[in-house]
């Protein structure tokens, strides 16, 4: 199902003034084109005049009896000797303006794709909870270049087409207002024809650059799920999937390039009635001594000229279309207020000791409630442990305190200041979360622990692998930390890929750490090896711990059993095994089977 991001989006008049204003921030490009384009549309329109008087003075001359046939070359000679420097000019300034209108084009869509990914960063999480990866993509990449193509073929294409139109008409009415009316009879149908086909067009390239988005959804899906879908041998399933939205996208491709040709057909025939009727009635006018042969020639020659802007009048209509319904889902994104924001009055977060408080906080996510009236403190001297099973709510405590999402009610401190009251920035710099399933980036071992803290030396991302416990098994690849691993990390194991994370964590050093069953995929002994390790990191942390392995709580001074969002438990291990309940259940059942059970992603 294609994934809209609002209801409604803002309407077409509003995305091209706004598209206008990004490229006036250009405005030496934009000025330059257009000037550009005007003096070109002038020099051209001037050749039909040079012509239309050198047949004249021709004929004239040739009618005398005392002019030689030398004067008459040499008048045709002139006459065609400007006729080339005006167009060598007008070549001159249509070259300038391409130039300068493909560098406006190219400007603006890097700008507005600028805007548009700094926009993606500063969105919550609740946003990419609701849309797919594949239609922020399309939007951030065919939408942004049917918007560059509107301002290089259309925007600065509409003051030649207008500067062409008016010009011709006015030297038209000049040599003779009757013939000029029938000449540009056929305007207001073109008008009626161009308005009614950007409606349909509109509507079109909108569900064109929807389905797009769908079809790179599906590739996105497939490719990132490749092993899955070779698991089960679903490589034709998947295939035909993909065929079904590929052939929509062909199937509006060409309702679009069909009502284009529509368009562009009826024009022609009705430059080919202007023409027969200029013709008939000019050929009769030029009999009766009305109108030279001259002026005749000039009518035929700005009727040719007229062609090229009546049919760019359609190219015009089809990039506007365009890039209203691409400029309209690319506005849609950037319209949408980010959930988790600074307050007006919001300070950056002075980190003191790093306790964390939460007094009775509810979350709902998607409209279920994640956590109900949840209450504790943690600090450097009083780590926590969180247990629960799958969709307890163990996550959603992680993902409030660095501010992924805002609770609903309750009050979430650090150090006594509300989360909420402080910058955004400065809360996530104090917070370190290593998750489950962490992301790795393609690249270099080495690049992905210093993403931790671009600034580190060699000398500290080996210290923060080394307590994360990964740097035996790094020494001993055959590139060390310059090995590459892969899109995701592909090249590492589960495990090997957690300690990677906690490294990248541990080496920006923040006062608050939280392992959301980051070692769920590591050994028991591993797992243990890295508790100890951090405890004798220097300086102070304050720890929260969330696993479905229990022996990883073991030391922590307060162990929180979660169950549907509640806190159903809370003590240290030794007190909780003492109560004989679930807590003590799962331990007991984890030591007679000798399981160290991962969890299931919530």
């Amino acid at each position: 199902m294609r994934s809209r991001i609002t209801d409604s989006g803002p309407t077409g008049s509003d995305v091209i003034w706004r598209i206008v204003l990004i490229s006036l921030q250009f405005r030496w490009h934009f000025i330059g084109a257009v000037f550009s384009a005007a003096v070109a549309a002038v020099l051209f329109l001037f050749i039909p005049k040079l012509l239309g008087d050198g047949v004249d003075q021709a004929f004239t001359l040739a009618q005398e009896q005392n002019r030689s046939r030398g004067e008459i070359e040499s008048l045709l000679l002139t006459t065609a000797i400007l006729v080339i420097v005006f167009g060598l000019a007008r070549g001159l300034f249509g070259f300038i303006q391409m130039f300068l209108g493909e560098t406006l084009s190219q400007r603006v869509s890097n700008r507005l794709r600028m805007i548009y990914f700094d926009k993606l960063q500063a969105q919550s999480f609740s946003f990419y909870d609701g849309v797919h990866t594949g239609q922020l993509m399309s939007r951030g990449l065919s939408d942004i270049e049917g918007v560059r193509m509107f301002v290089q073929s259309g925007l600065v294409q509409i003051f030649r087409v207008v500067i062409m139109l008016v010009a011709a008409t006015v030297f038209m009415v000049i040599i003779d207002w009757q013939l000029a009316l029938l000449s540009l009879g056929f305007v207001p149908f073109l008008v009626f024809r161009s308005a009614r086909l950007r409606i349909q067009l509109r509507k079109t390239w909108r569900q064109i650059q929807d389905a797009l988005g769908d079809l790179t959804t599906t590739m996105q899906e497939n490719l990132a799920g490749v092993r899955v879908v070779r698991a089960f041998s679903a490589q034709k399933y998947e295939e035909k999937k993909f065929d079904v939205t590929a052939r929509e996208v062909v199937d509006l491709r060409l309702s679009a390039a069909k009502q284009h040709a529509r368009g562009g057909g009826s024009i022609s025939f009705a430059f080919l009635l202007a023409w027969a009727a200029l013709l008939w009635i000019g050929g009769e006018k030029v009999i009766d001594g009305e109108l030279t042969i001259g002026e005749l020639t000039q009518f035929f020659a700005f009727l040719g000229i007229l062609r090229f802007p009546v049919r760019m009048i359609v190219m015009i209509v089809n990039s506007t279309s365009r890039a209203t319904s691409a400029g309209g889902r690319i506005f849609e994104v950037l319209d949408i207020p980010a959930v988790i924001s600074d307050d007006e009055d919001a300070q950056p977060l002075k980190v003191t000791s790093g306790a964390i408080k939460f007094d009775n906080v509810t979350f709902s996510y998607k409209g279920i409630k994640a956590l109900d009236r949840v209450t504790f403190e943690a600090r450097p001297d009083r780590s926590i442990g969180i247990v629960g099973p799958p969709g307890s709510g163990k996550s959603s405590v992680a993902n409030l305190i660095p501010r992924f999402y805002d609770p609903d009610s309750g009050m979430l401190t650090i150090d006594g200041t509300p989360v909420a009251h402080a910058t955004v920035e400065s809360v996530r710099q104090a917070v370190g979360l290593v998750e489950q399933d962490p992301f790795l980036f393609d690249g270099t071992i080495r690049d992905n622990i210093r993403y931790g803290d671009l600034d580190a030396d060699d000398a500290r991302v080996i210290e923060a692998a080394t307590i994360a416990q990964v740097h035996e098994f790094i020494h001993g690849l055959p590139d060390g930390y310059d090995t590459v691993i892969g899109e995701r990390g592909i090249g590492l194991s589960g495990g090997q890929r957690q300690r990677v994370a906690i490294a990248r964590t541990l080496l920006r050093n923040p006062p608050i750490l939280i392992f959301d069953d980051s070692t769920s995929s590591v050994d028991a002994g591993t797992d243990a090896r890295i508790r100890m390790a951090l405890e004798g990191m220097p300086g102070r942390h304050t720890v929260i711990t969330i696993a479905h392995r229990l022996s990883s709580l073991q030391r922590a001074d307060e162990i929180l059993v979660l169950d549907s969002g509640k806190v159903v438990e809370r003590g240290t291990h030794q007190e909780l095994l003492s109560r004989d309940t679930h807590y003590s259940e799962l331990w007991n059942l984890q030591q007679k089977e000798g399981l160290e059970v991962p969890e299931v992603e919530e």
